[in-house]
């Protein structure tokens, strides 16, 4: 790919991470698919600058992400949770591309609910592909480190026409979403009261919350028995039930294989909602 410019990462916040839409195919060699966590707002990101929805962007953690443009203008998006977006002492819009001079200083502030904002540029962040993938995996630690301060990742050629649109107005997402979930495979392997529980229970977001699996407080899903589960396959929105009883939501860079039951799997679309829900949020679940 022809590089056609250079970001230069001056503050990154809580964290930054390159990510596309992952690497899937590998479970049986150990790899998880890892990839963004809102996959949906990355592929809009993507769609605004006229990238493959495939193309790798940034991920940023609760904002505070400072970049600049260096070598060329740029044609770039933000997307996801909702934060203040300036450059050059300018309010600029989420959901739209922007067209940017060299040498400006886009900066984004912490959201006021979501948990996870996404930048894209045209051409795409041209770092390095692992098994097909420029996705940090932070479990595994595949793909490229987590970003930080005074990181240059180059830019690559543009793919496709610009778009159309000047915005893409996007809904103002529920404060407590219900995810929609498919029973199993391991529901048998609880009490006859446990998926209704799952169902009837407000679920808040704990703080051991990252991109490897969302623990939930409110209560316990009993198990039928005391005998362990040999570890097995499991899918991003997989969601595991340690011994407990407190549930897990497999995130993107989740294991390939878990030693816990599985009651239900999340919607992969509704993981989208899950990836936005920071701790203290209720998530409830609907079959």
């Amino acid at each position: 790919m022809t590089q056609s410019g250079t970001l230069e990462l001056v503050r990154t916040g809580p964290l930054a991470t390159v990510q596309d839409l992952g690497r899937p195919g590998y479970a049986q060699v150990g790899v998880s698919p890892s990839g963004a966590a809102d996959r949906g707002s990355l592929r809009l990101a993507n769609r605004l600058v006229g990238n493959p929805e495939t193309a790798a962007g940034m991920e940023v953690l609760l904002g505070g992400l400072a970049v600049r443009l260096q070598t060329r203008p740029a044609v770039l998006a933000v997307t996801g949770a909702r934060c203040a977006v300036r450059a050059a002492g300018r309010v600029l819009a989420m959901d739209s591309p922007l067209q940017l001079p060299a040498d400006t200083l886009l900066e984004l502030g912490g959201p006021g609910a979501g948990l996870r904002t996404y930048v894209a540029v045209r051409g795409g962040l041209d770092v390095a592909a692992v098994l097909g993938s420029r996705s940090t995996d932070t479990l595994s630690g595949l793909g490229p480190a987590p970003l930080t301060a005074g990181t240059r990742l180059p830019v690559g050629s543009a793919q496709l026409e610009p778009p159309s649109v000047d915005i893409a107005p996007q809904p103002v997402p529920s404060a407590d979403p219900v995810l929609r979930v498919r029973v199993g495979p391991r529901d048998d392997w609880f009490t006859e009261g446990a998926l209704s529980r799952l169902c009837s229970t407000g679920w808040q977001v704990s703080s051991e919350t990252d991109r490897v699996g969302i623990r939930l407080d409110g209560g316990r899903l009993e198990r039928r028995g005391d005998t362990e589960l040999k570890p097995e396959a499991v899918v991003r929105g997989a969601i595991q039930v340690p011994r407990g009883g407190r549930p897990i939501i497999f995130s993107a860079d989740h294991p390939v294989t878990g030693g816990y039951p599985v009651i239900a799997v999340v919607d992969d679309d509704d993981m989208d909602l899950a990836a936005q829900a920071r701790p203290g949020r209720t998530l409830r679940f609907r079959v």
